[in-house]
């Protein structure tokens, strides 16, 4: 039996990649090992998001020298959108490196891996596909806590915002069965697990059409809610322009369907926004976040921003500022604009903002948004919520920590409480980033 390794690096879809290779592989009598040094693969699911998530890729694979020092035969191997966007090229500028596999390419490892081990060859595969969607693969839930479970409905993106990778390194858009879907929801939920999210780049564009069926995100929302109202439903990520008031209806007709939104701004400028390719501009922006609270005043809304992206203005820094106090985010994704290579903002736009503005600029999107974070949670003071508990706090084993519905994550003292379980907690103080709540016994 061989063994393999696998790192994760980057987004949820990742995570959730990870877990169907692990499945391919399992198959193919491959056995998944949790220590490195047991491993005759590694594989690293990687991440080309942002230039420093690469560098961070680098970094490791220098770092595994050693272990393949100790270890002569380990094959070291890189997945996912790094592969992906740099392909063959990868293996020439990282000597230790075997394999490269992209995100469409996974049902091919077994056989790459026998021909790296046996011929003592590199090996590729990168090439993307239009219909892949490892619908009939059941995931290996690694390193999972039994309780929170991912389930990708779909992959791809078609949206081509400016400064984004995706679209070259996952493909076009396309969506999975929603039968599939359902089912691999109605499994989990069997097995005890209480909660599901449901993954996609934009999982407003979900669509699922044949003769005579027409399934939109809206329908499937309320069909995995239906397994049990013991189940906890959420989703990511929603792109603004087809944030659907029918989404929301259904998010507020179901009460397992947990009333948290993520909903990416980017920034509050219209011009940069157009030069973004975001397909809305901010008054389309906060209509959706008035529709939201219309339909759910207590659901909270969390965000992605951009700062420094190319010729943004001081100005338009403050609109973006400015948005941020309008919203009042209780979460939010703050990042300095990074150039990725192929995308439109490389070939078209300059990067013209210096570094050190960057870093003010953000500093000060950071400093807002922790103020509004804090400003947000104190007013969750006295407040009941049903939580589910997921296991104990970093900081003490005798305090647990859960989140409830808005995805706010509490922390109590534990009594005789066991984690999966649903239970009512009171908020009595909090942090700009944590709920702290005492048990209610009756």
């Amino acid at each position: 039996m061989k063994h393999i390794y696998i790192e994760t690096y980057g987004c949820q879809m990742n995570f959730a990649d990870s877990e169907i290779v692990a499945s391919l592989l399992q198959k193919e009598g491959y056995e998944v090992v949790s220590d490195i040094n047991d491993a005759d693969y590694v594989l690293i699911n990687t991440c080309a998001i942002r230039d420093n998530a690469e560098q961070r890729i680098r970094k490791r694979l220098r770092e595994l020298r050693a272990v393949q020092q100790r270890h002569p035969q380990l094959r070291i191997g890189i997945l996912g959108c790094m592969a992906e966007r740099l392909q063959s090229q990868l293996m020439v500028e990282e000597e230790n490196v075997s394999f490269v596999v992209g995100p469409d390419a996974y049902r091919q490892l077994p056989s790459i891996l026998a021909r790296v081990s046996e011929q003592g060859v590199k090996a590729a595969e990168t090439e993307l596909s239009t219909t892949e969607t490892y619908a009939d693969i059941e995931p290996v839930r690694l390193g999972s806590n039994g309780i929170s479970a991912y389930i990708s409905i779909m992959r791809g993106c078609q949206n081509y915002c400016a400064y984004c990778v995706v679209p070259y390194t996952r493909g076009r858009e396309r969506s999975r069965d929603p039968e599939t879907i359902v089912a691999e929801a109605r499994s989990l939920f069997e097995q005890g697990y209480k909660e599901v999210t449901l993954l996609g780049q934009n999982v407003n564009s979900y669509r699922w059409k044949t003769e005579g069926e027409e399934v939109g995100f809206p329908e499937l929302m309320a069909r995995v809610a239906e397994i049990s109202p013991m189940l906890r439903v959420r989703f990511a990520t929603s792109h603004p322009k087809d944030l659907s008031d029918s989404l929301l209806e259904v998010m507020a007709k179901y009460d397992n369907i947990c009333k948290c939104i993520h909903l990416p701004v980017q920034s509050g400028s219209d011009r940069i926004l157009k030069l973004m390719n975001r397909h809305y501009d901010s008054a389309w922006y906060l209509d959706r976040i008035a529709a939201i609270r219309r339909y759910m005043p207590d659901c909270s809304i969390t965000t992605d921003v951009i700062a420094g992206f190319c010729t943004e203005t001081e100005e338009e820094h403050q609109m973006t500022l400015e948005m941020f106090r309008k919203v009042r985010y209780d979460y939010a994704y703050m990042f300095k604009f990074s150039m990725r290579p192929n995308t439109y903002a490389e070939k078209h736009l300059q990067d013209d903002i210096p570094e050190a503005e960057k870093t003010r600029r953000l500093e000060e999107i950071i400093a807002l948004q922790g103020q509004i974070a804090l400003e947000n949670n104190r007013r969750e003071v006295g407040k009941i919520y049903e939580v589910l508990v997921e296991g104990e706090s970093h900081r003490s084993k005798e305090r647990l920590f859960g989140r409830n519905s808005q995805n706010k994550v509490i922390v109590f003292d534990r009594h005789d409480v066991m984690p999966g379980q649903y239970v009512k907690v009171k908020v009595v103080d909090c942090t700009a980033a944590t709920l702290l709540g005492e048990l209610c016994t009756q």
